[in-house]
């Protein structure tokens, strides 16, 4: 092998670790974040968490990658650790699709079905499709296809190059000395860890074992504790992933790297206990890619098998070792929702706007909530529940800034269409839901103007009170269901009671005026009413912006003022919902 050949055999490494990370990102984009709802939905039992993240893993091409994603989760609270475990097993199993896939470069054949299925021959097709794609495409959905194509054809290219660059390696008595050495399984194991958890994915490394193969100089005495060792390396990604989070995060990588090393140590020891009694015939002899196949699949295959009934017990085993601390304090309700917001999620868009969705709708729930709250306090103020609007508040003002950083932070990212209006949404939404909560604690400080004051507010303006409040609760939670669901239809019933409740102000506001004029009403009150009066209305006003944001979802533009411009008030539909609000809500005060 001359130096030529080494620079070769690096060129080939660089592109099949680059198609690899191509290949991945298109795969995810392709996903748009379902296959993580997939792994939170469904992983109700040990088998069917196998089953996914098996599945899950053979999609994204990266046991690495999943077993990341189940770490977020964990962390996001939404996965629990006892269904984090079998996920964590499927994902060992998903990744021998990989191998699989790049043993099929040891097929030599005359036969031209059988020749087509060599990567070499179907890749620079799978190239040119993929450029194709990419030069047309205009959705994200389409680029990731052809990012996928182009990906699995520069990886095939790359496995191909290292391939041809160490078949020279066989005459080298160095390179064959060093793999005998390898037969030692602590050593053997020690060098597949290392490869392993330095380009951090164990289907790179078994691909590239598969490529030294062509040597002939890796016989299944060395083959079996390398293999052993990359499934060991591989943790170091979920480890790495898991600094910073919680508990349970980490718990989760411990327990990926528990059930690899458990799993090796198990596997090795009765692979050599059963050698030493019954000596295999084959250890001496060379392996090829696809015995690198099988071999990868029957261990991660029996390894499953046997732990899969102790999954419990590598939950107390990780609980064992990650304590609980007694510095540890338990997070407030806002800073355990506020978790969902994992930045592990940011290299999967899909899911980390779903993850925002959650978390807002978290914040409208407190900001309705707040206005309930200021609204009693109107009728019956105490100050005990006065403060709890006030902390509210302080919370809505957590959300706002948490989910404003974390939707820029998305935006940054390759979104789908659905996404990207989802995310749209958000972005415009944010501020009317904090300005809510505003409004609520501006409302709260009315009712204890009103409480302080020396005579009570007269019968009627109590009423009309009572009227607006009702109002505004309603469109409240017509808001918060909409925006809950990004139900169009349910936002379409929001701008007919928005328009109805301006009425109310206009005609209350004038009501308010004649009291003032004859007296009936002070000066000092007269400014708790009309300020009361002012935050009802603005309210209403941010509702009606939440709802046409979500009108606009099946929009490819984002232009409120234009649609609301254009929203045909004289539609009979409209006219009937309109006047079903006038019914509801009347202006009778006789």
């Amino acid at each position: 092998m001359t130096i030529f050949d080494f620079f070769q055999f690096l060129g080939g490494l660089s592109l099949f670790l680059f198609g690899m990370m191509i290949l991945g990102d298109g795969l995810k984009a392709i996903s748009g974040g379902r296959l993580e709802q997939l792994l939170r939905r469904f992983t109700s039992n040990r088998f069917k968490g196998v089953f996914l993240g098996a599945g899950v893993t053979a999609l994204i091409q990266s046991s690495s990658a999943a077993t990341v994603m189940v770490v977020a989760l964990v962390n996001a609270g939404v996965m629990k650790l006892t269904q984090a475990v079998s996920v964590i097993m499927g994902a060992n199993i998903g990744t021998t699709i990989t191998a699989w896939v790049l043993s099929l470069t040891g097929l030599s054949s005359d036969n031209f079905f059988i020749q087509m299925l060599k990567p070499s021959s179907f890749s620079p097709l799978m190239a040119l499709i993929g450029l194709i794609m990419l030069l047309t495409g205009k959705t994200e959905a389409r680029r990731g296809k052809a990012y996928g194509l182009l990906g699995f054809a520069v990886l095939m290219f790359g496995m191909e190059t290292m391939t041809g660059s160490v078949s020279g390696l066989q005459n080298v008595p160095e390179f064959v000395r060093l793999f005998e050495i390898f037969t030692n399984p602590v050593v053997g194991i020690l060098f597949g860890a290392i490869v392993t958890a330095a380009v951090q994915s164990s289907s790179a490394s078994v691909g590239i074992l598969q490529a030294l193969s062509a040597t002939g100089a890796i016989t299944f005495g060395s083959a079996v504790p390398i293999i052993m060792g990359q499934n060991i390396g591989t943790c170091i990604t979920a480890m790495l992933s898991s600094i910073g989070g919680d508990r349970n995060a980490k718990r989760a990588a411990m327990i990926h790297l528990t059930f690899n090393a458990i799993g090796s140590v198990l596997f090795i020891s009765g692979f050599y206990l059963i050698h030493a009694l019954w000596p295999f015939g084959f250890m001496g002899d060379v392996v090829t890619p696809i015995n690198i196949a099988i071999l990868h699949t029957i261990f991660n295959l029996v390894t499953t098998a046997l732990l899969l009934p102790f999954s419990n017990h590598l939950v107390k085993l990780s609980q064992v070792l990650i304590r609980d601390t007694d510095q540890e304090h338990p997070l407030d309700v806002t800073s355990g929702r506020l978790r969902l917001l994992d930045p592990r999620f940011l290299d999967r868009p899909g899911i980390a706007v779903q993850q925002a969705h959650t978390v807002m709708n978290h914040m409208m729930a407190e900001a309705v909530e707040a206005m309930n709250m200021a609204s009693v306090l109107l009728v019956s103020f105490t100050e005990e529940l006065y403060d709890r609007v006030e902390t509210m508040e302080q919370m809505i003002d957590r959300y706002e800034d948490a989910l404003g950083e974390y939707l820029i932070q998305i935006s940054a990212g390759k979104l789908s269409e659905p996404d990207s209006h989802k995310l749209t949404i958000m972005m415009h939404s944010l501020n009317d839901i904090e300005r809510i909560g505003d409004h609520a604690i501006n409302l709260a400080d009315q009712a204890r103007k009103k409480h302080q004051a020396p005579d009570p507010f007269s019968a009627s303006a109590e009423k009309q009170i009572d009227l607006f409040v009702r109002a505004v609760r309603d469109i409240l939670q017509r808001a918060m269901t909409s925006l809950n669901n990004l139900d169009i239809r349910s936002a379409y019933y929001i701008e007919p009671l928005e328009d109805r409740i301006n009425e109310i102000n206009k005609e209350l506001t004038s009501l308010h005026i004649d009291r003032l004029r004859t007296g009936d009403c002070t000066i000092e009150k007269g400014l708790v009413i009309a300020e009361v009066y002012n935050n009802l209305e603005r309210v209403a006003d941010h509702c009606s912006n939440i709802g046409i944001c979500i009108t606009q979802f099946s929009t490819s533009s984002y232009r409120p003022h234009d649609f609301e411009a254009s929203l045909n008030k004289q539609h009979p539909e409209y006219v009937e919902l309109y006047q079903q609000y006038v019914e509801q809500y009347p202006l009778n005060f006789a």
